[in-house]
């Protein structure tokens, strides 16, 4: 995906190094917190005291990192820019105006409108304060522990969050708010793996029109769809307990799920994507 020197969104928070509402300091990470335990243990104060010298490593690893993190900070902006481009004019097209969400960026936990999260939950969106949230190291994670690497990868990922953020703007959202509790376990995961599939299909439309704009490579939409296969719920079962239980899933199998992107990448029309209206998913 062709994105340094782009357009950054400006719907960006960045909470990376802050935990519970608390900032960490000294570098952040265990090795910044051991650092200031160690410091005070030797009597130096938090205010122009001793400091500790650095361990082996650690000034050359966390700079590394940062800018690793810098990187994809950037790349994030820019991806959630191209969201804003391509659903504001979807909506103007329909004669309505594009409310964009605001991004999240942190780093293991986060509290948001819809409580608190770590990093282990995944990039998620919470409609009641229309944000999403997403801990850059999800990156590295799809591409090391899910096979799922590459740029268009993590920009499905966000394109696939604001597709949630799509469904609360067209009241998706709170009709399944309205379904929790009124129905069984099982029945309510059958809808939430519709609610899915149709976020899945907005990112393949999201995808189309970037194509048009000529920022797709070669090999990005495979790269998407890598990563819609890696994270099905039956991929996922399998790898965790050697198993799938069909009737638990709330995503979506991976065939479904790359289906469903094709299915918007091809169409580019979300009169096509209503999976809650489609006899088979």
């Amino acid at each position: 995906m062709l994105w340094q020197g782009r357009r950054e969104s400006g719907n960006v928070e960045d909470r990376r190094g802050m935990s519970g509402g608390g900032r960490i300091a000294a570098g952040g990470g265990i090795l910044g917190v051991l650092a200031l335990l160690f410091n005070f243990l030797l009597g130096g104060g938090g205010d122009g005291g001793q400091t500790m010298a650095p361990l082996p490593g650690q000034h050359t690893s966390t700079s590394r990192n940062q800018a690793h993190g810098d990187q994809l900070a950037r790349f994030v902006k820019v991806v959630l820019a191209d969201t804003e481009d391509v659903w504001s004019e979807l909506f103007r097209n329909a004669g309505n105006r594009y409310q964009a969400p605001t991004l999240v960026m942190f780093s293991g936990s986060v509290q948001s409108g819809c409580g608190s999260a770590s990093a282990q939950t995944g990039p998620f969106y919470c409609p009641a304060d229309q944000k999403v949230y997403v801990d850059l190291s999800f990156y590295d994670d799809l591409r090391t522990r899910f096979g799922g690497g590459g740029d268009f990868a993590m920009a499905y990922v966000i394109a696939h969050e604001v597709g949630h953020h799509i469904q609360t703007l067209m009241g998706t959202s709170e009709q399944m708010a309205r379904l929790r509790g009124r129905v069984s376990k099982e029945e309510y995961n059958q809808y939430s793996v519709r609610m899915e599939l149709q976020a899945d299909y907005m990112a393949g439309v999201f995808a189309r029109y970037q194509q048009g704009k000529g920022y797709l490579e070669q090999g990005d939409i495979e790269e998407a769809l890598r990563a819609a296969q890696a994270i099905g719920d039956d991929r996922l079962q399998q790898q965790a307990q050697g198993y799938a239980v069909p009737e638990s899933f709330t995503h979506g199998t991976s065939e479904q799920r790359m289906r469903w992107f094709r299915k918007g990448y091809e169409t580019g029309d979300l009169s096509q994507g209503d999976t809650f209206k489609a006899a088979t998913l």
